[in-house]
């Protein structure tokens, strides 16, 4: 700690009481004397719906990446979520997942793995974990509605409480965790910091959601998918179910402009066979519905290029989706977000001390770059997308991308390669050594699946479902 805040505890205000906003705090809290979290709405007492989170009706998982860092956050989280319910999804072999270039092989040695949830159960068991720090508080019905200081140094947060009254809060470090809706580009703006580079990659997707009542015990039962393929002449779908807590399915079903899903219920598992493969729809003709259909239409991915600016403030440090948000078709967003967390913690081992918050702005963003690679790389490519079309070599990366996940069908390298990518272990820089080229030019090593790939036991499971379906009541 630098010789200004060795005799007093300095003190760090979050704002914005999401996951972000929380491992921030998990990241911060050994190295202050006192964490702030300014939060606009109550948070609740258990894994309930947070107001201010309409994400939350859809499909959520971490990545193997954002898992890890969690868990260096807050030792022993994981396995609270497991204890409550979570699934952990070794990958690939408990996944069905049709690519556009075929179905996935289910290798029986797992190199990762996914953490599934409801997004309501994970928000509690992180809000948990990090409040029980007494160094950790939260200030509810509050709302951050400026940053004090000047461009060259942020000294605090300007606040507006319940009654709609002003007042200021000081503080050394402000880390803005408010999510897509945050504000510091007009408040920096404000300050005289301007000429802040951002891209708006908008592919036009809606998600439709709803929660199911599983008709077999999901405790071992695999992830489904149905992705998109953006060659096909039509608007691109695509869906997914999650095996969730309380023996659920998490179903999302998504859709580009010209066939989105709706909110009507009865549409939902008519949309649901309009994918690529039946498969999602045969299963959940035989689930039951426990909840009504929540829509989303805002999935645009939206970075702003904080590290880029110059003056950059001290005592300012803006991640999550703050910084950078994803379509959530990737699934991306959380484990981005507590590496980022992670990246601030480790930045802080010095103190805080000249140049941190550069420092950190700049390791977050490094965090960020793949899932943004991965993200973007795929979004463009749809004939709706708006915001950035792809070049040549956009088109030539995705041809060899697409020859590699082919390859992958049939091929446990291939699909190890690609899965270190996606699950945020590896840059996407990996998948051009020359191994994997070598892999992707020989090709798939096993013939093409002609179906998903199902355990006996879940095929017998299917067949059970489907004849019950067909035997007339009595």
């Amino acid at each position: 700690m630098s010789e200004a805040t060795r005799h007093h505890p300095a003190r760090a205000v979050v704002i914005g009481g999401s996951i972000a906003g929380m491992l921030a705090a998990a990241a911060l809290a050994r190295h202050v004397g006192s964490v702030e979290i300014i939060e606009a709405h109550e948070l609740p007492d258990g894994p309930e719906p947070r107001t201010g989170v309409p994400q939350a009706a859809h499909i959520h998982f971490l990545q193997t990446g954002g898992a890890e860092a969690i868990e260096a956050l807050l030792p022993g989280s994981i396995d609270l979520l497991l204890a409550a319910g979570a699934n952990r999804i070794p990958e690939t072999t408990n996944m069905v997942i049709y690519s556009p270039e075929g179905w996935y092989r289910r290798w029986k040695r797992a190199t990762h793995y996914l953490i599934t949830a409801s997004r309501d159960l994970t928000d509690h068991i992180i809000r948990q974990q990090v409040l029980k720090d007494p160094r950790v508080t939260v200030r509810s019905h509050t709302k951050a509605i400026g940053l004090l200081g000047t461009r060259h140094r942020i000294t605090g947060v300007r606040l507006r409480d319940a009654d709609n009254t002003d007042f200021d809060l000081r503080a050394d470090l402000v880390i803005d965790a408010s999510g897509r809706a945050s504000r510091t580009p007009q408040w920096l703006a404000r300050l005289g910091i301007t000429h802040l580079a951002s891209d708006h990659i908008d592919s036009g997707l809606v998600y439709a959601s709803r929660f199911y009542r599983a008709p077999v015990p999901t405790r071992g039962w695999p992830v489904i998918g149905v992705q998109a393929d953006p060659s096909l002449p039509r608007p691109g779908n695509a869906g997914g179910i999650l095996p969730i807590e309380g023996d659920r399915w998490h179903v999302s079903l998504m859709g580009a402009p010209g066939g989105q899903p709706t909110s009507q219920p009865d549409a939902f598992e008519p949309f649901a066979r309009t994918l690529r493969h039946p498969l999602m729809a045969d299963l959940l003709r035989h689930a039951e519905p426990l909840t009504d259909v929540r829509v989303t239409h805002g999935t645009a991915n939206r970075r702003h290029y904080y590290e880029r600016l110059t003056p950059w403030p001290e005592g300012l440090v803006v991640l999550g989706d703050s910084a950078a948000a994803f379509n959530p078709l990737y699934g991306h967003g959380m484990s981005v977000a507590a590496q980022g967390a992670v990246a601030l913690r480790d930045e802080l081992a010095t103190g805080l001390v000249p140049g941190l918050a550069r420092r950190a702005q700049r390791a977050i963003a490094r965090r960020v770059d793949t899932a943004w690679a991965l993200a973007v790389g795929q979004d463009i490519h749809f004939p709706t997308t708006t915001g950035k079309r792809p070049t040549v070599a956009d088109r030539l990366l995705h041809r060899y991308v697409s020859r590699l996940s082919r390859t992958a069908t049939g091929s446990f390298h291939a699909a190890t390669s690609l899965t270190d990518v996606l699950a945020l272990q590896a840059a996407p820089t990996s998948l051009v050594t020359p191994r994997v080229l070598l892999t992707a030019l020989v090709g798939p090593l096993r013939p093409p699946l002609e179906g998903p790939q199902l355990t006996d036991a879940e095929r017998v499971l299917l067949d059970q479902m489907r004849g019950a379906a067909q035997r007339p009541a009595l």
